[in-house]
């Protein structure tokens, strides 16, 4: 992942295990307080969300402990970190970020394999398990 990705992640991590950890420890402590535990669905929902978001915090702090970061590509060529504008065979445009976090395409699948060490201009076979299609690649930032 790139520096920026990371220190993103990072603050992520920082925000769940500040103020939404403390706002969870409150929510549990006044449904507590609502009498017998066995019926209390407040306390239920609370320690339920606390356990949620104890695994996000798990998950996180492991993607940022472990993080190798890696230099954007520069000059038009696609690297992770790059937003790439791609033509489809039909005429068609879309966005992608290669990315190895959440909300992009992973260098593992086919566009992003595909795509990976492309330049702007550059015709790519997507190998997809629909069949293989190729790409233009538009451009690169």
């Amino acid at each position: 992942m790139t520096a920026a990705q990371r220190d993103a992640l990072a603050a992520e991590l920082a925000e769940l295990e500040g103020p939404k950890r403390a706002e969870l420890v409150e929510a549990i402590a006044t449904a507590r307080g609502f009498g017998d535990l066995s019926e209390n669905f407040a306390y239920h929902d609370a320690k339920n969300e606390q356990g949620l978001l104890e695994r996000r915090i798990a998950i996180l702090r492991h993607r940022v402990e472990n993080a190798v970061i890696v230099e954007q590509a520069e000059g038009g060529v696609v690297g992770v970190g790059s937003v790439v504008e791609v033509e489809d065979e039909s005429g068609g445009r879309f966005e992608v970020e290669i990315s190895s976090v959440t909300g992009g395409v992973s260098t593992d699948s086919p566009l992003g394999a595909a795509l990976v060490g492309a330049s702007v201009g550059d015709a790519v076979q997507v190998q997809a398990p629909r069949g293989a299609w190729t790409a233009r690649v538009v451009s690169v930032r």
